[in-house]
């Protein structure tokens, strides 16, 4: 063998072999194949920051292939990817597989086409060892700041915590900002719109809306504009076109990517970068994780010719665009597709419509604007000095918007009107033919989705493209932030309307205010811990030391700064505030003291427990007694539950009812809502309210699980129930009290005696 190729993930791998000639062959590391060990942190601090790798068990067996296929290979081609984690890769592979310098070339590729990979081997180089110092610093920092803050929370806050670097301010941003809407107070003001008609020379009537440009503190004001208007004039004071060109967004760079593919497509940050990753080791776009907006000349040439042929020449617009971020690395192409002349893909439905955004995208950028005519009219009411004001915009020349259209995230500005105003002449008189006053109120920020929280941290200069998703994904499975629906409340608003300048009618409407879908929520542990970091480690939550380091990070990465010194430089004075942390400071549990139990007596408070939230009843004239405890339910907050509410989680457990003679209890335990009937549980899951579902439903609930364990159950041992074999996924399966034991595919299930399943769950625990 001559040349062995070493990519990350065995689908590159399968895409690259197809490029190559018979004298290469290409193997997959799987990823990453060290990292730091679990002992002292991984890092020898005393020792001038000195990591510590270890080869993790699951992947001695590819080390070993790949060691084996390497001494075979006269060259070996580390090809991982192009950013620093890829850089690291290749020098971890370089260093545990032992690889000579004069057998050893690096290759990079933004994209995984022949052309590409072709001209990657023509070029090869060595391993930057500045982009692996930078990696190796990150993570190095963000072990130390993990491995460090996460005990200090243990001992402070709650068990089995943990603390990042950037995770942190991202809990940060989502505390923060639900702080803002905790605090908002709503104001409302009266928006005042008229449906005017006009006569134009034909005959013809036309009706177009007008927004009112002031808008009224109260209903007294705005009924006192709609009575003037009951016998005032409307007459066009002026009117105005212009012409105006709207250009194509640049192409896609990771966060913009994860921003419009959340928006249109309603994936998750993870999802996307899945999906991604999935399209560029098949060879459909490039590298997915830039924050560049380059494209190349290459690529800028095969767009021009997709365009003209599919559109025509005039929609053709070349351009290159700029990346605004400083930080940005220049040498990478922003995402695209790999062949602008496909415009479609097959694929998993997830890949056929993120490869459809990606293409449109990249396409449009390099097609000419759109030319647009914009109107707008002012229209006078006589003896006011408020002025109605209608707008249209109609499309001259679509250009790029023939393609492609972006999203926004703004949630709360009014949409224009767009379209054609019917033509009017200044002087003329309109007929009003209703003016509507309608109650609107002023709006909270908006929470967060995951896509506006990537372009938030962005803004702010916290993390890199290849660190958005992980970042994400980590505080919502730490249970610092919860993305889910929450339904909204009922309000009245007040709308007045005059109808042809006649009648005024008076009304109060009802609407749903405060309903969000997929937005990330602050959990109450998130509070705590926020708070809490805050206080005694501001500088670890602080957006610009935040922004800072990663600053340095680049630094390093560019060879202007020695790892080793930023290490020392932060470690130092975080270590120190470490230990004096862990010295003075109290406990946290956000405690309560809500009141008095009226029945009881006893004192009623909330605080944070092991497992979650819990509100307390407590006899503090009996030092002995033991408190008692209650989960608060999903929703309810240790800041805002009240005394009434925290009494009513006390109500259970409660007895439902009677079935077959046995009582039916509803409760709340570790794992969530359930009822007991019989010795047995029967989980409720989200579905039913332990503290409302009657027997009938419980019935039901028990019936169903009763019919599905049944169904599922092939044999049950009389010697001991708890050993019973039952109907798995992936066939039979004995359950031996907490364990599952696997039965050999050459046993018939049915036929096994209750020593022989003794005699398997005995191997099984030996083994285990």
């Amino acid at each position: 063998m001559k040349n062995l190729v070493i990519v990350e993930s065995p689908a590159k791998a399968k895409t690259i072999e197809g490029f190559l000639g018979n004298d290469f062959f290409v193997k997959s590391s799987y990823g990453h194949v060290r990292d730091l060990v679990k002992k002292n942190n991984g890092v020898d601090i005393e020792n001038n920051f000195e990591p510590e790798y270890v080869v993790p068990p699951e992947k001695k067996k590819v080390i070993s292939e790949l060691r084996k296929a390497a001494k075979e290979a006269d060259t070996v081609w580390l090809a991982s990817d192009e950013d620093r984690e890829g850089e690291a890769i290749s020098w971890h592979l370089k260093e545990v597989l032992k690889l000579k310098n004069d057998k050893t070339k690096r290759i990079v590729f933004h994209e995984i086409t022949k052309p590409a990979i072709t001209k990657a081997i023509e070029n090869p180089r060595d391993i930057n060892q500045n982009l692996v110092n930078a990696q190796q610093a990150r993570r190095i920092l963000d072990r130390l700041v993990g491995f460090k803050l996460s005990p200090v929370l243990w001992r402070k806050v709650k068990p089995s915590l943990s603390a990042g670097r950037v995770q942190s301010v991202a809990v940060r941003l989502i505390v923060e900002r639900e702080r803002e809407i905790e605090n908002f107070v709503t104001e409302s003001k009266f928006k005042v719109t008229a449906f005017f008609e006009t006569v134009n020379g034909g005959g013809v009537i036309k009706s177009f809306k007008a927004e009112l440009q002031k808008r009224f503190e109260t209903e007294e004001e705005a009924q006192a504009f709609l009575d003037h208007c009951k016998n005032a004039d409307f007459t066009v004071e002026s009117l105005e076109k212009k012409l105006a060109k709207k250009s194509p967004a640049a192409p896609f760079t990771t966060s913009t990517l994860q921003q419009e593919a959340s928006r249109k497509l309603r994936f998750s940050v993870a999802r996307t970068m899945r999906v991604a990753q999935s399209l560029y080791e098949s060879g459909k776009i490039s590298y997915m994780r830039t924050d560049s907006v380059n494209l190349s000349v290459l690529a800028i040439e095969s767009a021009a010719n997709a365009i003209k042929a599919n559109y025509g020449n005039e929609y053709s617009n070349p351009k290159q665009y700029k990346t605004k971020s400083a930080t940005a690395q220049e040498a990478h192409e922003a995402i695209r597709p790999t062949y602008f002349e496909k415009s479609s893909v097959q694929g998993t439905p997830d890949e056929v419509a993120l490869y459809d955004l990606i293409w449109k995208r990249a396409i449009a950028s390099q097609m000419s604007n759109a030319e647009l005519e914009r109107t707008t009219i002012k229209i006078g009411v006589k003896d006011r000095t408020e002025k109605f004001v209608a707008k249209g915009e109609v499309i001259k020349f679509d250009g790029f918007l023939k393609v492609y259209i972006e999203s926004s995230d703004d949630e709360n500005g009014d949409a224009e009107q767009s379209g054609l105003l019917p033509a009017v002449s200044e002087g003329e008189k309109l007929i009003p033919k209703s003016i509507e006053a309608m109650e609107r109120f002023s709006r909270p920020p908006a929470r967060y989705t995951e896509a506006s929280l990537v372009k938030k941290l962005e803004e702010l200069g916290i993390g890199r493209p290849s660190t958005y998703a992980p970042t994400i994904s980590t505080i919502q499975k730490r249970g610092y932030a919860v993305r889910e629906e929450r339904d909204g409340t009922e309000r009245e608003y007040r709308v007045l309307t005059l109808i042809e300048s006649k009648e005024l009618k008076k009304e109060t409407r009802t609407e749903i205010t405060g309903a969000d879908k997929g937005k990330l929520f602050p959990t109450d542990i998130a509070m705590l811990v926020n708070d809490f970091l805050i206080q005694y480690f501001p500088n670890i939550l602080d957006y610009q030391f935040t922004a800072y380091v990663e600053k340095e990070l680049d630094d390093i990465a560019n060879g202007e700064l020695d790892w080793r010194i930023m290490l020392k430089g932060f470690y130092e004075p975080f270590e120190k505030t470490v230990e004096e942390t862990l010295e003075n400071s109290e406990r946290v549990s956000g405690e309560r003291i809500l009141g008095t139990d009226p029945k009881t007596g006893k004192q009623v408070s909330v605080r944070m427990a092991r497992f979650g939230a819990v509100a307390q009843l407590t006899d503090l004239s009996d030092p002995d007694a033991k408190p008692q405890y209650a989960g608060l339910r999903n929703g309810q907050k240790l800041d805002k539950v009240t005394l009434e509410e925290a009494l009513d989680l006390f109500k259970l457990p409660r007895t439902v009812g009677t079935y077959e003679g046995e009582e039916v209890v509803a409760a709340i335990g570790r794992f969530g809502p359930y009822l007991r009937y019989k010795d047995k549980f029967y989980s409720l899951g989200k579905t039913y309210d332990p503290y409302t579902i009657d027997i009938e439903t419980a019935i039901e609930v028990i019936d169903a699980k009763n019919k599905a364990d049944a169904e599922k159950t092939i044999k049950i041992f009389e010697e001991d129930p708890k050993f019973k074999i039952l109907k798995g996924r992936w066939g039979p399966y004995l359950k031996a009290g907490r364990m599952n034991v696997r039965i050999p595919k050459d046993v018939d299930a049915e036929k096994l005696t209750y020593e022989e399943c003794k005699e398997l769950a005995e191997k099984a625990k030996k083994k285990k």
